[in-house]
């Protein structure tokens, strides 16, 4: 199985209930078809570069999950049927990729080098 990451950007008109919820049902489409979810994380409210659907802010949504290419078309088709979803985006990761978040989820970003310590 590929690993893949999605994001997906929420209307803002929606009340943080209903964004849950619209997040709820993809990843149930994920899982019921067999998709392994790595991560999910729910960036909240941003600032759009620009306008979508004369809306600048949107609610993102970012999950990483492994599956079977063929559930990437099922999984696009019900985000364009969705009307709450404005853009979405979806990678394959490479093995790179893949090392750099699980990197990210560990912290290893956040630990300050030995030599800042030492100094301070």
């Amino acid at each position: 199985m590929q690993q893949y990451e999605t994001v997906i950007i929420l209307t803002p008109l929606l009340s943080d209930e209903a964004a849950k919820e619209a997040i709820a049902k993809f990843s149930k489409i994920l899982t019921d078809n067999g998709a392994e979810i790595v991560q999910e994380d729910n960036w909240g409210l941003r600032k759009l570069a620009y306008p979508i659907q004369k809306k600048s802010t949107g609610y993102y949504h970012l999950t990483e999950f492994r599956a079977p290419g063929e559930l990437i078309n099922k999984l696009e088709i019900e985000f364009k049927r969705d009307e709450r979803v404005m853009r979405f985006l979806t990678i394959a990761l490479d093995k790179n990729a893949i090392a750099y978040n699980e990197k990210k989820r560990s912290g290893a970003f956040n630990k300050k080098p030995k030599t800042e310590e030492a100094a301070a």
